[in-house]
């Protein structure tokens, strides 16, 4: 629901057989963008213009991969399309299209050889909407599992979700999550998991890997597959590049009332925030709704998510 905020376009491809996918968020003229990451393993790409400093202040479209560092190739495919419809920073010659991208670890999930690459980027780009596609297992968030503390096999399958919230004088924020998360996914109402580890490969019971952490089962190998939540938060709010990153920073709190453990060592938690300036808001009202909307994200993520014959999804779990 993130293209109830207007002039943004959301668009995906999915790869079932290899069980990876990505996702594109293209954005209106004029959008300022930028990007707060928490995780210590994110895969990234373009994203100097997100920073102080740089030349150019306006964001031209997101892509979001599977694939690890490999489906950054898909940020190729959705630069080739915007470039041919005449979007990007002018270099008098052509258009440079600025397009930040990151990337979840799904390789371990599916075919790892069947990966994200310019072609499926610029299929996304294809598919683009400015309405709701639904929520679940699509996209970025096709090969997306949570809850690794004790190995993939005892992992719940993970997703895409989105959300919407308005706020006063017109202020709109929507959210996207591709949640491949390293923790489980909790209800920071009810404090139940709804998706994370398992105690075994064939059990519906979640272990509870906060508990386990505290008791002293640890993830010892780093080589092991890694993880990965990315949020994206458009708004139609007026910001500078810097109050963006504010926005992003603050998005993060909702990361960490829906995923724990979160920020850690195996996970490349990413947030972006995309603003289209329409009306004038308060950063905290701004911050606020964009914590609440990535948290419901998150949770629809995970709700809506399916097994693909992977693993078990939240669904699948409660049948």
């Amino acid at each position: 629901m993130i293209t109830l905020v207007p002039g943004f376009w959301v668009g995906h491809a999915s790869d079932f057989k290899n069980v990876t996918g990505c996702t594109v968020v293209l954005c209106p003229p004029g959008t300022v963008g930028s990007v707060d990451i928490r995780g210590s393993a994110a895969g990234t790409r373009q994203l100097d213009a997100l920073l102080g400093f740089h030349i150019v202040n306006e964001v031209h479209g997101v892509c979001i991969s599977g694939g690890s560092a490999f489906g950054l190739d898909a940020a190729g495919g959705v630069m080739e399309f915007l470039e041919e419809h005449g979007r990007g920073f002018d270099v008098t010659i052509t258009r440079v299209p600025i397009v930040p991208s990151a990337v979840i670890y799904d390789l371990s999930v599916g075919n790892c050889r069947g990966r994200p690459d310019k072609a499926m980027g610029y299929a996304a780009c294809r598919a683009a909407r400015d309405e709701p596609q639904g929520d679940g297992s699509l996209g970025a968030g096709t090969g997306a599992t949570v809850g690794k503390l004790l190995g993939v096999p005892q992992a719940t399958k993970g997703g895409l979700g989105t959300s919407f919230l308005e706020g006063p004088e017109g202020l709109k924020v929507g959210a996207l999550a591709v949640v491949n998360a390293f923790g489980d996914v909790v209800d920071p109402q009810t404090e139940e998991i709804l998706a994370g580890a398992r105690t075994a490969a064939d059990s519906r019971e979640f272990a509870d890997s906060v508990s386990l952490l505290r008791r002293g089962v640890v993830r010892r190998k780093f080589g092991e597959p890694s993880n990965t939540t990315i949020g994206v938060v458009a708004t139609n709010a007026r910001l500078t590049r810097e109050e963006a990153q504010k926005i992003a920073q603050m998005t993060h709190n909702g990361l960490a009332r829906c995923i724990r453990p979160v920020h850690t060592l195996f996970d490349g938690d990413t947030v972006f925030v995309l603003a289209h300036p329409e009306v004038t808001a308060d950063l905290h009202i701004i911050g606020l709704l964009a914590e609440d909307a990535i948290s419901q994200a998150i949770i629809s993520a995970v709700k809506s998510s399916h097994g693909l014959g992977v693993l078990p999804s939240y669904q699948d779990l409660r049948q």
